[in-house]
């Protein structure tokens, strides 16, 4: 880190601590002029305690500290503005908790949920403006050839060119590229053809790197014939104190992502092909408590008299309750109401040939196990409603992929589809509002994947919204 770097980075600490006592100080006389209706001159000239001002001080400490440990002061050359922005509101939500807990220590009346609310809001705000601001300059700053970073890629490949051209395209991020590390091979003679210099061979890149301006080096080397070379390039790094950049997909994974984790102070890489960051997790398990805790009571009286009606009509119990395939393939009972006979499961193996569904699932159209009040139960999906028992015991979600019986899972044979079993089920998903059993079972499975891949909140909310509609009409309902 350069001298000008430094003083880059203590003067946007210096700006965020200014901000955060600006948003605190604007937010508190809106707060008191609302409350007890005092002017701007009043409100001014009123004194300050000590133990107050020690409190603020104290209070702007910590904010360094947490906006610190979130990364806020890290450099963002590569990274993404939304991830800049989920950062930002992730250091403000972890202060603004800590004031939380202050009031109450320290028995401050003025930090009310009002007050944290306009906190939050007004310092994520004008955080990430000021983000965005600098993020501009450092753009045009770079464009114009000034503040580069010099960057050798080691390894003569396609992979590797690819690599070049597309961060050489964005000159916004302010690289320039040194040349290419590798030996001479006929892979290499692409590089040379594409306008880039073979600056080394493998053998030479000590000596290159002492003689010459390199602030980080790429390794594009393949993984398993180059494992021991790429050792001695990455200490000859270490030792020169350059950075490393290695592409996570080094075993040529097409939808698994990458996450640095540390255990009893050891570095390691983790793979996953879900979200596991805590936030969203606790965010989606907070919705699901909330939604699945107020629909219950909504839709009490609707579960009673579809009780009542499945009791009239047919012997047996009042719910099916099912083993299925749940989180990384445990195990756990799922509630529904009974819409078959009660010896349904045990006719399974008479019907089989008479399975319209592809893939291992068993589907009918004009199932004669189904009781007439579980036609109607299941053509409205009243029978799921139990499931929200399923989402408060944490078994379940309100959205992803359908729990599958083990009949079904056993019935697999594609590796591929598993992947669904490593998130939560749902009572609903893409599949539900996008033609239920309609759709193949190929297309039931890539419609799963497809959720996991790009699922947020949003999409979960969307989705949802979308599930009545397809519930009232019917749509593929058996």
């Amino acid at each position: 880190m350069n001298d000008r770097h430094r003083l880059t980075i203590r003067l946007l600490k210096m700006c965020d601590l200014f901000l955060v006592a600006l948003v605190f100080l604007v937010t508190t006389i809106c707060r008191v002029r609302a409350e007890h209706k005092i002017s701007l001159v009043r409100f001014l000239s009123m004194r300050t305690k000590i133990s107050n001002l020690l409190i603020l001080i104290f209070a702007l400490v910590v904010c360094h500290a947490i906006f610190t440990l979130c990364g806020l002061y890290q450099s963002r050359r590569l990274t993404g503005r939304n991830h800049e922005f989920l950062d930002v509101a992730r250091a403000t939500t972890i202060f603004n908790t800590f004031f939380l807990a202050s009031s109450y220590v320290f028995s401050i009346r003025m930090i009310t949920i009002e007050f944290l609310a306009i906190f939050w809001g007004m310092t994520t705000l004008m955080l990430a403006a000021s983000r965005f601001l600098l993020r501009r300059i450092a753009d045009r700053v770079r464009v114009h050839g000034r503040d580069l970073r010099h960057m050798l890629i080691l390894g003569a490949n396609q992979r590797a060119l690819a690599f070049a051209r597309h961060i050489l395209a964005k000159r916004e991020l302010g690289y320039r590229l040194l040349g290419f590390v590798d030996d001479d091979w006929a892979g290499a003679a692409a590089v040379k053809e594409a306008g880039y210099e073979v600056v080394s061979d493998c053998a030479g890149l000590a000596e290159y790197l002492r003689r010459n301006v390199v602030d980080e080096v790429f390794f594009y080397l393949p993984f398993g014939s180059f494992y021991k070379y790429s050792a001695q390039a990455a200490a000859f790094c270490q030792q020169h104190g350059i950075t490393m950049r290695v592409h996570s997909n080094i075993f040529g994974l097409k939808t698994a992502r990458w996450r640095p984790e540390e255990f009893d102070g050891e570095q390691y890489i983790g793979t996953y092909t879900y979200s596991k960051e805590l936030w969203p997790r606790t965010a989606k398990r907070i919705f699901d408590i909330w939604v699945a805790g107020a629909a219950l009571i909504c839709v009490t009286p609707i579960m009673i008299s579809a009780a009542v009606a499945i009791k009239l009509t047919s012997s047996g119990p009042v719910f099916f309750v099912q083993e299925r395939i749940g989180l990384n393939k445990r195990r756990f009972k799922i509630f529904k109401f009974r819409t078959m006979a009660w010896d349904a499961e045990k006719m399974v193996a008479s019907l089989e040939a008479m399975n319209e569904a592809g893939g291992p699932v068993f589907k009918m159209r004009n199932d004669p196990r189904v009781t007439p009040v579980g036609k109607f139960l299941r053509r409205t999906s009243i029978d799921e409603l139990p499931q929200l028992l399923n989402v408060l015991a944490g078994d379940m979600s309100l959205v992803g992929p359908r729990p599958l019986p083990v009949r079904d899972y056993e019935g697999f044979n594609e590796d591929w589809q598993r992947r669904r079993f490593s998130i939560k089920p749902g009572i609903t998903c893409l599949w539900q509002v996008g033609g239920r059993s309609d759709l193949t079972f190929e297309q039931w499975m890539k419609l799963d994947l497809q959720y996991m891949d790009e699922w947020s909140m949003w999409l979960d909310l969307k989705i949802l919204t979308r599930t009545l509609p397809a519930v009232l009409r019917g749509v593929g309902a058996v």
